[in-house]
């Protein structure tokens, strides 16, 4: 039975009951001392446990809502040509309260319809087999409510406000300095254009990352398809389709013979290309191009979070992307190379946010993100987050077995007792003091402080005395994870260590652990053997996981290395075109590129997107006309 029909039948039986009522209203009239008669209702099989009182007062509102609705009209239409101005705004008011009225009781009539369809399996395609939409409605809000039971908001929760860059730089810097260097920055970039005509289409908003205008329509080359769920988890991955497939070949090809033009080649074509777009922001980080860097990833950032599905909610810790998949892999280094250009920028907050989300989408790190929260918590100031982080966090071992967590949380505790001191607070007596924390800390992983006292560098006399002790003299503990953990450590904390104050930390406390080894030599041998036993693979472990990645240095080619080559005006515009696309430049005809043939690609790329490149004295007019090429200044052009 389809819904229209079954609403006839409704209004007819409502009228049938309204008749029968006025009848029983004369008979009691006539008799009043004859029994009340029970007036039998027909939906009694339709509505179960309802009571007729309900449904009675249900219908005289529908009845009363439709008189009122023919009187609305009948004096509409005697007052159609000649309405006072006085009482317009009250005709509006009514008209508006009889609209609601009228809206909610049809709402009402309609959601008791799909509660009566529901429950008699009478929607389209049910069968007396299949259960009803109802009972599959019921079971999804079971598993959704016992999911929301298994985790409650956990530390791994993540804040969207602070993951836009520009929100924590409002905040430190002020608005005023946002817009202005906005400003100046577009105004710097933004070029008059012949020839040709700005594009414009609508950027969808991201919580990752702000697009900008200029950026090119998604092109919904890959998606986001739900695997399953698991303990309260959801699983995801992403698929490409047959076209992104095409431009992966592509690039592949053009890896395997290191061209990067080929991959400039891909980007013109095919703008949201993931790898494309890691391998030039790679380049661009590597010859000095910082910003250049920073737009690329955030483009790759903005593509996938436009292929998202709507199941996919990573900001509250329940969905998992498994690194396994070789699909879900450039979302893991777009989001580790973004929180690095995050902290270079000095939004230690945000590079916090997404250190988390990274943290939460695989549950075995593959980037290495627990060996660098510690330090975005501590320079961001989340001091007691860092400490319940380290309390709820499952790991093989304890959080404190780790070099950066024994440090770190030893900081975290000397800040939050500067606090407590400040505000007159009753101090915690149940936990450790920053003291012991940092004694711990230095007994067990004693080869630390040597590193730090060199990368700092801590040039007091104090340090060669401490240094000088047999505990301290050795940088190194001969087991390889460890020692790969220490290293990555101090170069992405030691800028920490540069306070005078927790250099007086550091340094109290290191006395304190050698007076203590004097009087109990094998309180050292104790803590080796929780050291051996904490790390006892003989092999390093986060081999995968490279220094270089968690430092502040970036390694950058010299200009004098680059001043042999020469250019080639048709890799720059490649270049220009693959990250701003949608954004077009000065058209114009180019002159005849020079001959590069037998050249190495890679040496053409390089020396077109370099600002310093010297291109000799222009005796013999070579450099004349490579600076012709580069900078686009169609001089004859503009003459005619």
């Amino acid at each position: 039975m389809s819904s229209r029909l079954f609403k006839k039948v409704v209004k007819e039986q409502e009228q049938q009951q309204l008749g029968e009522e006025g009848q029983l209203k004369d008979d009691e009239s006539e008799s009043p001392d004859s029994a009340p008669r029970s007036s039998i209702n027909p939906f009694d099989l339709l509505n179960d446990g309802d009571d007729d009182q309900d449904q009675e007062a249900e219908a005289a509102d529908e009845a009363s809502s439709r008189d009122g609705d023919k009187k609305e009209l009948s004096a509409q239409q005697s007052t159609r040509d000649v309405v006072p101005t006085s009482n317009q705004k009250s005709k509006k008011k009514k008209k508006k309260k009889s609209k609601e009225g009228s809206t909610s009781n049809t709402d009402k009539a309609e959601w008791q319809l799909d509660e009566d369809l529901d429950s008699l399996s009478l929607g389209i395609g049910s069968s007396t087999d299949q259960p009803g939409p109802s009972k599959a409605k019921l079971e999804n809000a079971k598993v959704r409510s016992n999911v929301v039971k298994q985790h409650p908001p956990s530390v791994f929760q993540i804040d969207p406000k602070y993951l836009n860059v520009e929100n924590e730089l409002r905040r430190i810097f002020g608005s005023k300095v946002v817009k202005s260097f906005e400003r100046n920055q577009q105004s710097g970039s933004s070029r008059p254009v012949r020839g040709a005509r700005r594009v414009t289409h609508h950027i969808r908003k991201t919580i990752l990352v702000s697009p900008s205008d200029h950026w090119p329509r998604w092109d919904a080359s890959f998606s986001m398809e739900f695997l399953e769920s698991k303990d309260g988890y959801n699983y995801f991955r992403y698929v490409h389709s047959p076209t992104y497939g095409q431009a992966q070949r592509a690039f592949e090809a053009a890896q395997a013979i290191h061209d990067l033009n080929g991959v400039a080649s891909v980007l013109m074509y095919h703008p949201y290309h993931l790898d494309s777009l890691i391998t030039m922001s790679d380049y661009f980080k590597f010859v000095g191009e910082h910003q250049m860097a920073a737009d690329a990833v955030a483009k790759c950032l903005y593509a996938l979070e436009c292929a998202w599905n709507p199941m996919f909610t990573p900001l509250q810790g329940n969905c998992q992307l498994k690194f396994s998949h070789e699909t879900n892999k450039p979302l893991f280094k777009a989001l580790f190379a973004h929180m690095i250009n995050m902290d270079r920028r000095g939004c230690h907050r945000s590079a916090l946010e997404v250190c988390k989300l990274l943290l939460s989408l695989d549950s075995e790190d593959p980037m290495g993100a627990l060996f660098c929260i510690d330090y975005f918590a501590v320079r961001a100031g989340e001091y007691s987050w860092l400490e319940q982080f380290s309390e709820d966090y499952k790991s093989d071992n304890s959080l404190w077995l780790f070099p950066n967590f024994s440090y770190s949380l030893s900081i975290c505790r000397f800040y939050l007792e500067r606090e407590q001191t400040s505000q007159d607070a009753h101090k915690d007596n149940t936990k450790a003091t920053s003291a012991d924390l940092m004694k711990q800390a230095l007994m067990l992983h004693p080869s630390v402080l040597k590193k730090l006292v060199a990368k700092v560098p801590l040039k007091d006399q104090a340090w060669t005395k401490i240094l000088a002790h047999s505990y301290f003299r050795s940088d190194e503990t001969n087991i390889p994870s460890l020692d790969h953990l220490i290293n990555i450590y101090v170069e992405r904390s030691y800028i920490i260590w540069r306070l005078p104050d927790l250099q007086k930390l550091l340094r109290d406390t290191a006395k304190l652990v050698i007076e203590t080894l004097e009087h109990n030599r094998s309180e050292a041998k104790d803590w080796v053997c929780v050291r051996e036993e904490a790390f006892s693979s003989e092999k390093n472990e986060y081999a995968h996981l490279l220094v270089q990645d968690f430092s502040d240095a970036v390694s950058s080619l010299p200009p004098d290395n680059l001043q042999n080559f020469v250019v080639d005006a048709r890799m720059g515009e490649a270049m220009h075109n693959a990250i701003h696309a949608g954004n077009p430049h000065d058209v114009g005809q180019a002159p005849p590129p020079r001959d590069v043939a037998n050249r190495n690609p890679l040496a053409v790329l390089f020396e077109s997107m370099l600002p310093w490149v010297n291109y000799g004295d222009g005796g013999d007019g070579i450099a004349a006309d490579e600076d012709y090429q580069i900078n686009g200044h169609f001089q004859e052009n503009q003459e005619d």
